[in-house]
């Protein structure tokens, strides 16, 4: 008894050993597949269906502007320096049955393979989980929990812009000469959980041939009010600057604090044709519309395909 027992533990210790083994040989082969400037569509056969998911919608969901402004979501390892992340996985811990850390040395290296021999190598933790009998990466540097909640702020910084938009076409572009479409250009100075204020545009288009041609179109700054149902904001109230002699008063009232941030926006035509575009963009990619380019009465047509 005590010696099939002593054979059966032996077993264990030398299963245990090999799988340790094999996990840190896993953990090499994953190294390939950790996103970096893009996500490999055939990663998806080496990450867990979650955290291939989360990556999908951060690097091909969200507008590639939004993304941009949070270099970690594209840069996991190597940054923007033209360098190639070199990995060596060091040591691999099971914390249970299915899961596993791994630590990852990273040194980052030229084309040709050289480096700076007085360059920091990084240490980074690679998470796996066992699914079906496979060992797939489930994290790294816990980067999916950051993910996550970026992707909850986005989707709720996009339903507010759907309720300031939806109330710009309701309730100021019927006072507008109108053409076949409206699309306003946001312009978000400051937000909370119940307002937001902003230098809005409402912009009336005709579609002639593969240009959108101005109708008309107007601003409309200031502080609206969101009421939320069902989780849904909606704007409930509108404080707009006042046109003539009292609009400058009447916007540092509104915008307070946040003046100066308002002031750049509004003055700086450059900046305010460089949102428009990108909106016209964003708006194009949502619909069927084969529109290329915009143009306002008496200017040049806009290339909407080309950096403003």
């Amino acid at each position: 008894m005590k010696k099939g027992f002593l054979l059966a533990l032996t077993a264990f210790f030398c299963i245990a050993c090999t799988t340790d083994w094999q996990l840190r040989e896993r953990a090499t082969e994953l190294c390939a597949y950790i996103p970096d400037h893009t996500l490999l569509e055939k990663s998806r056969d080496y990450m867990t269906a979650d955290f291939y998911a989360v990556l999908d919608t951060m690097f091909y969901r969200l507008p590639e502007h939004e993304a941009m402004d949070h270099e970690w979501l594209y840069y996991f390892v190597t940054g923007n320096g033209g360098t190639i992340a070199e990995y060596e996985v060091t040591g691999v811990e099971r914390t249970d049955a299915c899961h596993a850390v791994a630590t990852v040395n990273v040194r980052q290296v030229w084309e040709d393979r050289s480096y700076d021999p007085e360059s920091d190598i990084e240490e980074h933790t690679l998470s796996m989980e066992r699914v079906d009998g496979e060992w797939l990466m489930s994290d790294f540097d816990g980067h999916k929990a950051d993910c996550i909640r970026y992707i909850a702020n986005n989707r709720r910084e996009q339903a507010v812009r759907q309720a300031v938009s939806d109330y710009l076409l309701r309730e100021i572009a019927p006072s507008y000469r109108q053409g076949e479409l409206c699309i306003p250009t946001l312009m978000m100075v400051y937000e909370t959980d119940t307002c937001v204020w902003g230098d809005f545009w409402v912009w009336w288009y005709n579609i002639v041939g593969d240009t959108l041609i101005t109708v008309s179109g107007g601003n409309h700054s200031g502080r609206m009010t969101l009421h939320y149902e069902d989780g849904r904001p909606q704007v409930t109230a509108f404080e707009q600057t006042v046109d003539g002699a009292g609009n400058e008063q009447s916007a540092i009232r509104i915008f307070g604090e946040h003046y100066d941030v308002y002031l750049n926006m509004h003055s700086n035509q450059d900046v305010r044709e460089a949102v428009r575009r990108e909106q016209l963009c964003e708006y194009i990619q949502r619909t069927t519309l084969t529109v290329r380019y915009y143009q306002d009465y008496a200017r040049p047509a806009v290339a909407l395909d080309e950096e403003y």
